[in-house]
């Protein structure tokens, strides 16, 4: 087995009060959807808006940490324009919404380093009832902002951050630069122009991060990728990696290794690979070229739409370092999505992408009976595609009875909405 090498705009005025961590109340539960009672007449849960225009909100990926330990501050991002890509000098505002004040905003800090899909990487430290953090730029330097949300104190890291650990404890990230060169939309611009000196770097990739002290170290090169066999030869093509998700026990993580012939066109093909969390014992879990979302059941096992030995397109359950596959959903989850199971693992939240009717439907999965939950279906306009669509990225509550999407169906612009899921789970 090959070993490979290895300032704030924060407001006083609107710090938290004691309140932050506590459990989330009955009442204030009944208060908040006292006027979103269930649609018995189409059988869909209560939705509600929890941001509003003129200004645009989103959060943007499927497997951050949006709500808060309590369940009642979510977070969110804030720009004033859709419909093109950032430039370099492009701010977002990073904030907060209280659930329990009237869906209240609360500015919290600003980022220059962020996309569409990926937002800038906003979540709340695991574990934590009051750290938060998030991707920005200082020069051209990339960096992460780590803040108290109810002291307002504020430290940066010196390297951006991917995913986290579930402890708190480490991160681990990429180059965002050669990412958004590669794959618009999920990276991030940069004041200076990425050198496109080399189809496989050695001197970049995957490093590791402690969230305490910003001491790293590059643990995956891009050119280690070249070390592993794949069906046809990849040695010529141009490599980047994507999609880092830690598994639950912290022990190891996934990555995609994903290249192309082309710098500024073609398609790709993709490995999805597990390694240690130093950067060890690499494991090849599908080399079928097209694995695309994905999401850890547990320590062992990933839930990814792939194509895998020849199989038909569907959700394949994978066993780690096994070899070891499962079809799931084969009549109701035909189609790709963002999915994620909720906390128990009985159900499976996901999403669809626009259907012929340009409808995004999130909907709820239950393993045991094998049927399919519709959470709603929200119009997408046609404006909102490519690298500046709108998914609608289902994120839930840390007692899987809420969910967050994003969507563009309210005629205001991409905003969030609040889909409460307790009547069916």
């Amino acid at each position: 087995m090959l070993d490979f090498e290895k300032s704030s705009h924060f407001s006083r005025r609107h710090l938290l009060s004691s309140a932050i961590g506590a459990a989330v109340g009955a009442t204030a539960l009944r208060n908040a959807w006292a006027d979103k009672l269930p649609d018995l007449s189409s059988g869909l849960p209560p939705v509600r808006a929890i941001t509003k225009g003129p200004k645009h909100h989103w959060f943007a990926y499927y497997d951050k940490l949006q709500f808060d330990p309590s369940q009642r501050y979510v977070l969110g991002m804030e720009v004033d324009f859709e419909g093109r890509s950032p430039t370099p000098d492009d701010t977002i505002r990073i904030g907060m919404i209280d659930l329990h004040d009237n869906d209240r905003w609360t500015e919290l800090g600003t980022s220059k380093a962020w996309s569409w899909q990926q937002g800038c990487m906003l979540q709340w430290l695991p574990k934590s009832e009051e750290e938060i953090i998030w991707n920005d730029r200082d020069g051209d330097q990339f960096v992460s902002r780590v803040l108290n949300v109810k002291t307002g104190k504020q430290r940066t890291l010196p390297k951006p951050v991917y995913t986290l650990s579930p402890d708190g404890n480490t991160a681990v990230g990429l180059d965002f630069h050669r990412l958004d060169v590669l794959r618009p939309g999920y990276g991030y611009k940069n004041i200076r122009d990425y050198e496109r000196t080399s189809n496989a770097p050695r001197n970049a990739g995957i490093y590791r991060i402690n969230l305490e002290n910003g001491e790293n170290e590059l643990i995956i090169r891009y050119s280690d990728a070249l070390e592993i066999p794949y069906k046809e030869s990849i040695s010529d093509a141009i490599h980047w990696y994507n999609h880092l998700l830690f598994n639950p026990t912290g022990e190891r993580f996934i990555f995609l290794n994903r290249w192309k012939k082309e710098w500024d066109r073609g398609g790709w093909a993709t490995r999805m690979f597990t390694v240690n969390v130093d950067g060890h014992n690499p494991y090849v879990v599908d080399d079928s070229g097209r694995t695309s979302h994905f999401f850890w059941r547990d320590p062992q096992h990933i839930l990814a739409w792939s194509y895998p030995s020849g199989e038909k397109a569907g959700f394949y359950l994978f066993t780690d370092l096994t070899g070891e596959t499962e079809l799931i959903g084969e009549r109701d989850m035909t189609r790709d999505g963002h999915c994620s199971y909720l906390p128990g693992n009985k159900w499976i939240l996901c999403d669809t992408y626009p259907d012929a009717n340009r409808m995004h439907n999130p909907y709820l999965f239950e393993v045991s009976s094998e049927r399919r939950i519709s959470l709603g279906h929200f119009h997408s306009p046609p404006e909102y595609k490519g690298e500046w669509r709108c998914d609608t990225h289902p994120r839930f509550s840390p007692d899987g009875k809420s969910v967050v999407i994003d969507s563009p169906h309210g005629g205001n612009g991409r905003q969030m909405y609040l889909i409460d899921i307790s009547g069916i789970v």
